[in-house]
């Protein structure tokens, strides 16, 4: 079948269709089981296929719109009919009235919310005798991507859910901020890293976000990513187990202002947000007429948060500063600043001899660090504790992270920071076929254990462990959801540490093997030049395709000879 209008108009409802990959597959009324029926009659005719007993209800079409299952990105409004499957002769779209949705807070997980009709507009319901056992893996970051990349597709079906079609190489994303690095270049699509969510019939990627878990019918209920905040889609995907994988979010503390004034540097959409803001605020602060204090308070630049991210942020912009800065914005290079706000010391989980080295790098560098902890913020300056205000044209917040919305609304045990409580295996306690890994998994507290690390190597250590834990469950035959435990467990998970590593900018760079290391190295530190000539060559190897190591390595050749790209896109 061929699909021959792109755009379809009744009145003021008008239809669009896109070209992109990512909600063909959903459940309701994009479905890989139904065809893609013609447009030439005037009216569509319902899938022949048999429905199952679960499905609430249809999509019907106000317009001669097509049904569709193999285009990819799509702008119409949906709803749920109220009639029976066998009652429906047509498919409709209605749009959702705009008072009925809560606005989304960038940040902040809403709550779960039900569609206009009351329930789901679709469902993948449970996998069938024919088929292997699902998984399904809720987020791409560094623990979903790697047990979606080293699940054996042979034992099972894979789902992938997830509010970005992507994983994000969070050591390099600050480079990007100025520059450094093009976005691309950090960014890892889910389908190249598991081929199989586009390939395999039954295996799937869901540009969504998860609302709810209802543990006792083995469901995630989720709520589809629209270019349309007024609009909603919601649907279940029937899961035999489930690993969440979802993250963490940023920590405010509570402090005003902080949601809506700062920008985190957690997303590629953060990145280029602080290299949109700074590179605006140079070309305003050139502007004839500007009173010297606006100028100054545009050209200052606040980093509140003195971990890697923040320290490495900081040097990075240092370097912008030191070099392009001066060259391409001369008129305005004596005036711009960077403070980097810290409660305690900077870098506190390295060496003391690293922290010392780290400080007196960032002085020479020009960065300002000051000691305090803050009190609001509002849309031009921060107020300390102390009373003292600090203005900013950009404030980039980076004080660690906690707990999500959604972690913190599911039904099961919590750890003692608010995490999923998670046994050796990475097993949701009092929960049954549900794990848990990366930020949001923490060690239950009867197991005596202290938590891990909010890193990236824990994560994706955890996601190896469980992906080898899962492919040997499925070669037993025991994926099914309830189904019998094996004979012998699956050994416990042991996380060895490997070192840490941070960037200071000026070609220099911090690496601490304490704890990572055994042998001659285990209390190895080290500084300066070759500590970042590690540290480049290390992230280096570990970005995930080789499409992406060209990327970043051809972006440090021409950062290095032609200087960073200030084009503001």
């Amino acid at each position: 079948m061929t699909l021959q209008n792109s755009s379809v108009s009744e009145g003021s409802q008008t239809f669009k269709l896109a070209s992109t990959s990512f909600c063909s597959s959903f459940p309701g009324p994009l479905s890989e089981e139904n065809g893609l029926p013609s447009t030439s009659s005037s009216v569509f005719k319902p899938p022949t296929r048999p429905l199952p007993a679960s499905t609430p209800g249809l999509f019907v079409s106000q317009a001669d719109a097509s049904y569709l299952s193999r285009f990819s990105s799509y702008q119409f409004s949906t709803s749920l009919a109220h009639t029976q499957p066998s009652q429906v002769s047509a498919f409709h779209t209605t749009p959702v009235p705009a008072q009925e949705i809560q606005p989304e807070h960038r940040g902040a997980a809403n709550a779960t919310e039900k569609s206009v009709t009351g329930e789901p507009t679709g469902t993948l319901g449970p996998t069938r005798a024919n088929q292997k056992p699902r998984l399904v893996i809720l987020g791409t970051g560094w623990g979903g991507c790697r047990l979606a990349k080293d699940l054996d597709t042979r034992y099972w079906d894979i789902v992938v859910i997830s509010p970005r079609n992507h994983m994000v190489f969070t050591p390099l994303l600050a480079s990007t901020c100025v520059g450094t690095l093009e976005f691309r270049s950090v960014a890892e699509p889910i389908r190249s890293i598991k081929p199989a969510v586009g390939k395999l019939p039954d295996s799937y990627f869901f540009l969504a976000k998860a609302t709810a878990v209802d543990e006792k019918n083995h469901e995630v209920l989720c709520e589809a990513v629209t270019d349309k905040p007024d609009e909603r889609w919601t649907f279940r995907v029937a899961y035999d187990k489930l690993a969440v994988a979802t993250g963490a979010e940023a920590t405010t503390f509570g402090i005003k202002g902080v949601w809506e004034h700062a920008i985190f540097l957690r997303e590629v959409g953060d990145a280029m947000a602080i290299r949109r803001k700074l590179l605006l605020n140079l070309v305003q602060s050139d502007m004839p007429g500007l009173p010297p204090a606006e100028k100054q308070r545009l050209l200052h630049v606040v980093v509140v948060g003195g971990g890697p991210t923040g320290v490495e942020f900081s040097g990075e912009l240092s370097d912008f500063i030191r070099t392009d800065v001066k060259r391409k914005f001369s008129h305005v290079k004596d005036d711009i600043r960077v403070t980097l706000i810290e409660a305690r010391e900077i870098l506190n989980t390295f060496d003391v001899r690293l922290r010392e080295y780290a400080t007196a790098q960032l002085r020479r560098a020009g960065v300002e660090l000051r000691q305090g902890t803050v009190k609001e913020v509002s849309d031009n300056h921060i107020t300390l504790n102390d009373g003292t205000t600090v203005p900013y044209g950009v404030l980039v917040w980076s004080t660690g992270v906690g707990p999500s919305q959604l972690v913190k609304g599911l039904p099961f045990e919590k750890s003692p920071r608010g995490r999923l409580a998670v046994d050796t295996r990475l097993k949701v306690v009092g929960a049954q076929d549900v794990y848990a890994l990366g930020d949001c998994a923490g060690y239950a507290g009867n197991t005596g254990l202290a938590e891990l690390p909010a890193l990236a190597q824990v994560a994706e250590r955890q996601g190896k462990y469980l992906a080898r834990a899962l492919n040997d469950l499925g070669r037993q035959g025991l994926g099914r959801r309830g189904g019998a435990q094996p004979q012998t467990e699956h050994a416990e998970f042991v996380y060895h540490h490997l070192g840490s590593m941070a960037s200071v900018g000026s070609y220099k760079a911090l690496v601490d093997l304490r704890h990572g290391s055994k042998g001659p190295l285990s209390h190895l530190t080290l500084t300066g030049f070759k500590s970042w000539f590690i540290w480049r060559s290390a992230y280096l190897t570990r970005v995930v395709s080789w499409r992406n190591r060209l990327y970043v390595a051809v972006n440090w050749a021409t950062t290095f000879l032609f200087g960073r790209d200030i084009s503001r896109i």
